[in-house]
C-alpha cells in the first residue's frame, strides 16, 4: 500500500518533518461502495426473488417520497429508462407498487408502495442502516460528524453551482 506524505518546512529550515497525508479517494470509490452495498442486499434480494435494481427502486421510492415517477428514479439514481420500466412493471404485477394518476397532470403516474411493501420496505431500511455502519466501522462519532458536515457543504456548493448555470 502507499503512503502519501507532504514535508512541513517551518520557518526555521532545521525543523523539517513528514506528515502523513490523507489519500484522496480513488475512481473506484464510488463502483466499490455501490458493489458492497448490493453485496449487502444479496441474499435478501434472493430471498424475495427480487431483482437488485427492483428493490432499489422500491427502496428509493420508500425513501424519497416527494420523489414518485420513473422520470425522478431515472434522473435521480442515474438508471436507464428501460431499465426502470421494466422493474417498475415487475413490482406492480407482484403487487409491490401501485400506479396512481398524477394530480393535474394524467400523462404523469405516480409510484405508490402498497401494504405488500411494507415489511420488504422495513427489512431494507434495517439492511440500509446495517450496511451504513458496516461502512463507518472504526470511524470515531467526531469523524462521521464531521463527515456529514462536509457532505452538506458540498451539496451547497453542488446546489450553487448548478443554479448558476440555469
Amino acid at each position: 500500500m502507499l503512503k502519501y506524505f507532504k514535508i512541513e518546512i517551518s520557518k526555521n529550515e532545521e525543523s523539517r518533518k513528514e506528515v502523513p497525508m490523507v489519500k484522496k479517494p480513488s475512481i473506484e470509490f464510488a463502483h466499490n461502495f455501490f458493489q458492497a452495498y448490493c453485496i449487502h442486499c444479496r441474499a435478501f434480494c434472493r430471498e424475495l426473488r427480487m431483482p437488485q435494481t427492483a428493490f432499489d427502486i422500491l427502496m428509493f421510492l420508500a425513501n424519497n417520497p416527494n420523489y414518485n415517477t420513473a422520470k425522478d428514479i431515472v434522473e435521480l439514481r442515474g438508471l436507464k429508462a428501460n431499465l426502470v420500466s421494466v422493474n417498475v412493471e415487475r413490482l406492480v404485477q407482484e403487487g409491490y407498487l401501485d400506479r396512481q394518476d398524477f394530480p393535474g397532470d394524467r400523462r404523469k403516474t405516480v409510484l405508490v408502495c402498497t401494504e405488500k411493501a411494507r415489511p420488504v420496505v422495513k427489512k431494507g431500511q434495517e439492511l440500509q442502516s446495517s450496511f451504513s455502519e458496516a461502512i463507518f466501522r472504526d470511524v470515531d462519532p467526531d469523524a462521521r460528524e464531521n463527515f456529514y458536515r462536509v457532505m452538506e457543504t458540498v451539496e451547497r456548493n453542488l446546489n450553487q453551482i448548478l443554479k448558476g448555470s440555469e
